[in-house]
């Protein structure tokens, strides 16, 4: 397996599931994308970890945490591609920032190595796009659909299907 995230990043606390982002916006990591999610991997492939820990967000109710997934913060990992600025769902249209194959084979070892450390099973309500939540989770969102397209590999198309290449190509690192 691929060590992405240096050691010293993670602290050993029980997390129950890791939840995938992109940003809409540009290529580079913002302020915004540092306060919301708890790595957030640029257009070069680079992982920029946010101003929260992930130990932050095994309790939420001091206010001090990563909020990246309305009403699931609480137990959750926020792993995000800084992509998609512009982009429109429908017809689809990833923007002057679409989202990268660099980009997502680094979020996918991100994952990888977020769900062998903390243990968590890589299952559709465990690792899962934030695309998902509401569906797999039955916790309502506010229209996100971040990610039901893949720009560099148009053939993959909806929250399952891009979940579903998702939790396969963590379980491939994983091996």
């Amino acid at each position: 397996m691929t060590y992405t995230l240096p050691l010293e990043w993670l602290q050993p606390v029980k997390m129950a599931r890791i939840i995938a982002h992109w940003s809409a916006g540009a290529y580079r990591a913002s302020d915004l994308d540092k306060e919301h999610y708890h790595f957030i991997v640029e257009g070069s492939g680079i992982v920029v970890r946010g101003d929260h820990v992930i130990a932050d967000n095994v309790n939420t109710a001091d206010g001090k945490y990563a909020a990246h997934t309305k009403g699931c913060n609480t137990g959750s990992i926020g792993v995000s591609m800084a992509c998609m600025a512009g982009a429109v769902e429908s017809p689809f249209n990833p923007g002057k920032f679409p989202m990268t194959e660099t980009q997502w084979a680094r979020a996918m070892d991100v994952i990888a190595q977020l769900a062998a450390f903390y243990k968590i099973p890589v299952t559709n309500k465990t690792v899962l796009s934030h695309a998902e939540v509401q569906t797999n989770l039955g916790i309502k969102q506010n229209g996100k659909w971040d990610f039901t397209r893949l720009a560099f590999d148009p053939s993959v198309v909806g929250a399952k299907a891009c979940g579903d290449k998702m939790r396969r190509d963590v379980l491939e690192r994983m091996r």
